[in-house]
């Protein structure tokens, strides 16, 4: 029997596991916030694609992870400054969820963010995102004060490296 295992490695953000996984967590956000499962029409390209050029390096990085193999996770940073990266599109499909990819996406992430020479990583999310709010939590950071501001943005991040 095959122990199946995680995989993350760093891949460009318009490969086609890359955007399913990215369309995925739009979906998926997107959906929690208007309480319903959204149609295929209602996705905006535009809003998906938003920030994509930031998500390469030297200006960030874009993380997929693969369960089996299989495409299952991602995660994103983006450089603000000399000293900060933001992590987004943080996201484990559905049916892989429970099973340690979430930390090790996020231990990917901030592995990535010391490449990139940040020392701290924040982040903004909702506050219905209760499960991401408890990886963060997780993962060692804690509230602080807005950073950014947004529309979908109701509580901030951040962790010293």
């Amino acid at each position: 029997m095959t122990r199946m295992t995680w995989n993350f490695s760093p891949e460009r953000v318009d490969t086609p596991d890359a955007t399913a996984l990215r369309r995925d967590y739009f979906g998926d956000v997107a959906g929690r916030y208007f309480g319903r499962v959204l149609a295929e029409d209602e996705y905006d390209q535009e809003m998906i694609d938003e920030g994509l050029e930031l998500l390469a390096p030297p200006a960030g990085q874009f993380l997929v992870g693969r369960y089996g193999g299989k495409p299952a996770a991602c995660g994103g940073l983006v450089l603000l400054d000399s000293e900060r990266a933001e992590l987004t599109r943080v996201f484990v499909r559905h049916a892989f969820r429970g099973l340690g990819g979430a930390d090790l996406l996020m231990d990917g992430l901030e592995r990535s963010a010391r490449e990139l020479g940040a020392r701290r990583v924040v982040l903004n999310t909702r506050l219905d995102l209760v499960e991401a709010r408890a990886l963060y939590t997780r993962h060692g950071y804690g509230e602080i004060p807005a950073y950014c501001t947004g529309p979908y943005m109701e509580i901030w991040y951040g962790k010293e490296l």
